[in-house]
């Protein structure tokens, strides 16, 4: 009977060993587990050196979080702020890798708010200027205190005419939502309020006619006339 008794005790010890080192084991294996899920690598492509490091540094508060648990929209919250990013791409690379792939604004324009600079983005927002934009591609400039809206819908206005973004030099834009456009020729074009794709058409009808080619202002304010001047 003895003998019975501690061979039940010795069953009951190894059993309570044999279930402690199941859960030890299973821990380290889970604790193991949720460390190869976690973010340890994050790449971002698509802007310049400088620039892929800002985002990265940027994302680094998002290293060593769980990859199957991290919402893309605390990407997207972060990424929303740079100005310089048009859009871009978030891609998983299981078990521990995020991509960032990234569509630069185009540069279309500058103007000047309270005395500093801005490049004006085609993702309609503004751009701290710096001197390292191609001289060979320089940009035009906005003057007045331009809605960005207004502005990028001007643009796709002109995009969709014949008249060809690149030959304009300057924008001068009114509190009325009004636009005046000066070509690189030197050739000042007063704009009505309204009905701006008809009246592109019209100008660049006046553009082949050689009878307005040394004209240096024209205005097409009112509708179906033209008033030309040299001055």
């Amino acid at each position: 009977m003895l003998q019975l008794t501690d061979k039940k005790k010795n069953f009951f010890l190894y059993l309570f060993l044999f279930l402690l080192l199941s859960t030890l084991t299973n821990k380290n294996l889970n604790t193991k587990k949720n460390h190869s899920i976690k973010i340890n690598q994050l790449e971002v492509h698509g802007l310049s050196e400088e620039g892929n490091f800002k985002v990265y540094r940027d994302l680094e508060p998002l290293l060593y979080s769980n990859i199957l648990f991290i919402k893309k929209n605390q990407f997207i919250k972060i990424l929303k702020k740079n100005n310089l990013i048009d859009t871009f791409l978030i891609q998983k690379k299981y078990p521990n890798l995020i991509t960032v792939n990234i569509k630069k604004t185009d540069f279309l324009a500058i103007t000047n708010i309270d005395n500093k600079k801005f490049i004006i983005g085609s993702n309609g927002k503004l751009i701290q200027f710096t001197d390292l934009i191609d001289p060979e591609n320089k940009l035009p400039f906005v003057f007045g205190r331009v809605n960005l809206v207004n502005f990028i819908d001007f643009k796709k206005i002109i995009d969709e005419s014949e008249f060809k973004f690149e030959t304009i030099e300057s924008f001068y834009y009114y509190p009325s939502s009004r636009w005046d456009i000066k070509t690189k020729d030197k050739v000042l074009i007063k704009l009505p309020e309204n009905n701006l794709s008809n009246t592109l058409k019209i100008m660049h009808s006046i553009f082949l006619n050689e009878t307005f080619k040394k004209n240096k202002i024209l205005d097409l304010r009112i509708v179906n006339n033209i008033i030309t001047s040299n001055d």
